[in-house]
């Protein structure tokens, strides 16, 4: 048992269970603060990890949003989630030659950790991060804003269907009051929402408070002061009238699978992210939203192909090799192509973001 499981009964058993979105909350701000979570040696990887590719696209994607929305100066660059800094170290190396851009922003960071806020430190320092807890602190102004892979770790809260209606999904201990376990909450807490079948019965639905909340207050923001964000993450298709259901909610270590419960604080927990859900919130805040299309439609529409043939002009056979194989992995859709969405949102006023076409209805 980890110290924070161990924490954790110990806290069940005095003031009874708590929910899932608790204890996914405490168990990833643990997890996150204690430690370098990102490559071979850590727990998973992510696509700036994959191949220096996709930094640069999201650079150039950047870069063309500020131009053609008149070149607005300051702008900042915001991530959420910045891990290592490796993505916003690619796009601000690749856009180095954009006319006025570097000297326009202002690069500000959403992160809490010490570990990462130093790794960011070192890739970043040129360009004088400053560093906020939450979306909240950032100051005012026009803003270009990243979220890759920055959703799917926010807490969601879960619900069962049992003779319809809906029991949440709570985190025990069992008979031994030693381990953790998951149960049903006795008390229903609210009747299954029109259109969703008897057939549903045992079925899980998962709903992320915590993300809508961010998507509205992104699309309160473009609407307001302007700019764009992009949002790149696993999670379901945006279906018109469609529920999302299943249970997503997994953990990982060491690049496998394991129980959610198993190590919490030691292990990353995420769960898919429901793209229709944020999209609605951000919508509800003012925002102009385009997509979600998938990761591979969308770096093929910013020219990934044209970017691994120009740097593959350039290297040794064994780097080839490397640079081919990060570049298959984004966009294949056995691997990162389909599985990863891409949203945009924008301001009423601005232009449609590259990669994407009109707003969806």
């Amino acid at each position: 048992m980890t110290p924070l499981a161990d924490r954790l009964a110990r806290r069940i058993r005095e003031t009874g269970p708590i929910s899932v979105a608790a204890f996914m909350a405490e168990a990833n701000a643990h997890y996150y603060a204690s430690r370098d979570p990102f490559g071979a040696a850590g727990d998973f990887i992510t696509a700036p990890e994959v191949s220096q590719v996709f930094g640069e696209l999201i650079g150039a994607w950047c870069a063309d949003f500020w131009q053609r929305c008149g070149a607005p100066d300051p702008m900042l660059l915001v991530e959420l989630g910045p891990g290592r800094g490796t993505l916003l170290a690619d796009a601000l190396r690749a856009t180095r030659q954009v006319p006025r851009f570097a000297a326009a922003l202002r690069l500000h960071l959403i992160e809490r950790s010490p570990v990462l806020r130093e790794k960011q430190a070192a890739a970043l320092g040129a360009y004088r991060p400053q560093w906020h807890d939450d979306f909240a602190g950032l100051p005012p102004g026009p803003m270009l804003l990243i979220a890759n892979e920055f959703l799917d770790a926010l807490p969601i809260s879960q619900f069962e269907q049992h003779d319809l209606r809906w029991h949440e999904r709570m985190i025990g201990v069992d008979a031994s009051g030693e381990n953790l376990e998951f149960r049903l909450a006795a008390e229903p807490l609210f009747e299954i929402p029109s259109g969703v079948m008897p057939q549903n019965e045992g079925k899980i639905r998962e709903i992320s408070p915590t993300a809508e909340k961010l998507g509205e207050q992104i699309g309160v923001r473009l609407r307001r002061q302007g700019g764009a964000a992009l949002v790149i993450d696993y999670g379901y298709d945006d279906r018109p009238g469609a529920m999302a259901l299943g249970d997503t909610l997994q953990a990982l270590r060491r690049h496998r699978p394991v129980s959610p419960l198993e190590a919490p604080g030691e292990c990353d927990l995420t769960a898919h992210v429901d793209f229709a859900a944020f999209a609605r919130a951000a919508r509800f805040g003012g925002a102009t939203v385009y997509g979600p299309i998938t990761q591979r439609v969308f770096l093929l529409a910013l020219g990934l192909e044209t970017r691994q043939k120009a740097l593959l002009r350039h290297v040794m056979p064994a780097e080839a090799q490397t640079i081919e194989t990060g570049c298959r992995r984004l966009i294949e859709p056995a691997q990162m192509g389909t599985l990863f969405k891409v949203l945009a949102l924008a301001g009423p006023q601005g232009p449609v973001p590259a990669g994407f076409s009109a707003e969806a209805p």
